[in-house]
Parts: structure tokens; sequence; C-alpha cells
């Protein structure tokens, strides 16, 4: 019969306990949370900040289930994405009160934490965290900023219009943007005339209007509804 000195089986038992304890927080899953992080150089995130959020979850009668400062941001863990959603609405409103994004202080976002009980994260008792791969992708919500788009589009269509009225030997005074709209100006009715049907087969989903411009005849161009939401 084989015999081992105690201390072997002592060993033994001490790792099989912390490799279990480590193993727990894989059992729990993760929860919705909101991560609050720096959004300029010059703004510095700071153990106080934990505070401020709680402070403002209080205010808006939210309940976290956990609140965690990392260094580098501050995290706050909650019991569904309903309440996760109306924590970083909360959160935003009181930390970036300015409506342009640009002059935000604070990155408020939405984020997943551990599930795990405040004693397992305490020691550093961490789930393992799967790859893009094993978690089945990632998903992208893209936003277009509409009125850059038509800005960009509107200087684009002026430059085929130059283009295209030279190709026909169309003369034009100038075309210009003017806000949302092209002006184009001709030295006289007719050969606004010559130029509307050229346009109009050729630049898909303007609308043109005759207008005078100073003491010039002119087409306005105005991008369709239909044409702008495409």
């Amino acid at each position: 019969m084989n015999r081992y000195p105690l201390w072997k089986y002592g060993v033994m038992i001490i790792t099989l306990i912390f490799g279990l304890l480590y193993t727990l927080p894989n059992l729990f899953g993760e929860a919705p949370a909101v991560q609050v992080s720096s959004g300029k150089a010059t703004v510095k995130l700071e153990q106080s900040m934990v505070g401020r959020v709680e402070g403002i979850l209080e205010q808006a009668k939210i309940t976290p289930t956990g609140l965690f400062f990392d260094g580098n941001s501050v995290k706050a863990r909650f019991a569904s994405t309903d309440v996760q959603l109306k924590a970083k609405d909360a959160i935003s409103a009181a930390l970036n009160p300015q409506p342009d994004p640009a002059d935000h202080s604070w990155v408020i976002a939405l984020n997943l934490l551990s599930d795990s009980p405040n004693w397992l994260t305490s020691i550093n008792a961490l789930p393992m965290f799967l790859g893009l791969d094993l978690r089945g992708g990632v998903h992208f919500l893209m936003e277009v900023d509409m009125p850059s788009a038509l800005l960009k589009r509107l200087d684009t269509t002026t430059g085929d219009i130059r283009t295209l009225l030279r190709d026909r030997k169309i003369r034009n005074r100038g075309i210009d943007r003017e806000g949302d709209a092209l002006v184009i100006r001709f030295e006289d009715e007719e050969t606004r005339a010559q130029a509307r049907p050229v346009i109009t087969s050729n630049i898909p989903g303007l609308t043109l209007t005759d207008m005078v411009d100073g003491d010039r005849p002119a087409l306005k161009g105005v991008f369709t509804d239909a044409f702008r939401s495409r």
C-alpha cells in the first residue's frame, strides 16, 4: 500500500479548494452594467467618482447591485437591462449636461460585468472571459450624421452639375450651396430652360424650381425627402 506524507494531501486539498473557489464566478454569468470613464486627457478619474455615481443613482431611485473602481473607470452593475438604461440616462444627464457631445468630459457606456457576489470579486475571483468567436460575434449600431452627409452630397452634386453643363456647352453664371439647397445662376431664361431637363435627367432626387437671384434667372435645387432618407 502506497503512503504519502500528510503535507502532500494537504497541498492537494488546498489546491482543489482554491480551484473550485476561483471557478465559481463562471457559474454566475454576467449582468448589465454602466461604465464611466474620462472623455478628455485633461480630466482625471478618481476614487471620489464612485461616491458621485452612487449619489446620482440614489437621487434617481436606482439601486445598483455593485459599484467598482478599477483605476481607469467606475462600473455600476444592475439587475436588468431596463434598470441599466435608466441608470445610463441619469448618469449622462448629471455628468454631461452640455448638449454638444464634443464638450462631454465623461464617457458613459453600456457594459457587462460578472454577476459574482461582492466577496468573490473582492478576492479577484473573476470569470473566464470568452472571445468574440465563442460569444457568437458582436453587434454594432451605427448612426449616420445626416446633416453632414447631406452637405457633402450637395458639394459633390455641385461639381457634377458644373461638369454636366460644361459638357453640354450650357453656360452658367455660378453654382453655390446655400444652406441645404443649390442655386444655379444663368445669363438668361432661355439658357435656364435648356439646363433644366439636362440636370433633372442626370441628377436623381434633385427638385428644381425657378427663381431670380439678383437680376439673373436661376434654378434652386433641393433634394427630395425620399432621397434624403435613403
